[in-house]
């Protein structure tokens, strides 16, 4: 069975068709940049230009940056226009996609939903946390395989910022850091997540995943086991289309 996901950021929008049996994209993904400033009307034109690409006329979920709830309407905005705040997402994009059956999901808890069904997570029980450093950070927190939505951990205050301030892949390249400096950073962020959750698993996702070589032997003093995504950048766009399938 395949369903369209598509993966909205800070930086890009890609997609691409996705076969839920393999839990894999069945094509090459299509990426464009996210606009600026990223209005609805601009995404939404992004998000019609990906699944143009394809030819695409069935379900499609969706990934927003943000808080999603009731599967619809956008409560937070941090890193695209505020005009998002209190859209319908899903009225906006199914309308851009000529009336496709359209499922909104936040980002980091599609990512973390594939995670666990096909990736790093799978069969793990206890508490989960994966964490996207990407724009910013996102968040998903699994108890014994169950979802607690729109966690948001990346705004938790780290030194009188917004965690994601200090420890995103966009901090390190805003500030010139080393991969040394970085890790430092997002160790101290671990630690208080950690402390806060106690949990048994941090899966380390986004971009930066692909080169947790660089990094994740830095991280120390962190009880929990840390371990890279293993759908790396292509958890959103999974897991978008898994949260798609449930609801067509």
């Amino acid at each position: 069975m395949q369903i369209f996901g598509v993966d909205i950021g800070g930086s890009g929008i890609k997609g691409a068709p996705v076969d839920l049996d393999r839990g894999d994209l069945a094509q090459e993904r299509c990426k464009v940049l996210t606009p600026h400033p990223a209005t609805p009307d601009g995404v939404a034109d992004g998000v019609r230009q990906v699944v143009d690409h394809f030819g695409w006329t069935g379900p499609v979920g969706l990934t927003f940056p943000g808080v999603v709830t009731g599967g619809a309407t956008i409560r937070t905005a941090a890193n695209v226009d505020k005009s998002w705040i209190d859209t319908d997402a899903r009225a906006l994009f199914s309308d851009r996609l000529g009336g496709l059956p359209v499922t909104v999901v936040n980002d980091a808890d599609a990512a973390g939903v594939a995670e666990m069904e096909f990736g790093a997570g799978r069969g793990r029980r206890g508490t989960v946390i994966l964490l996207t450093f990407g724009t910013g950070i996102g968040s998903a927190v699994f108890v014994d395989g169950t979802l607690v939505p729109n966690t948001e951990l990346g705004h938790l205050e780290l030194n009188g910022h917004d965690a994601e301030r200090r420890a995103s892949s966009k901090a390190k390249e805003d500030h010139d850091l080393s991969w040394e400096q970085w890790a430092h950073r997002v160790q101290k962020y671990l630690a208080h997540v950690e402390m806060l959750f106690s949990p048994e698993l941090f899966v380390i996702g986004g971009g930066v995943s692909r080169k947790a070589q660089k990094f994740l032997h830095l991280i120390e003093n962190i009880q929990a086991e840390i371990v890279p995504a293993q759908l790396q950048n292509n958890a959103g766009i999974v897991g978008a289309a898994m949260r798609a399938a449930e609801h067509a």
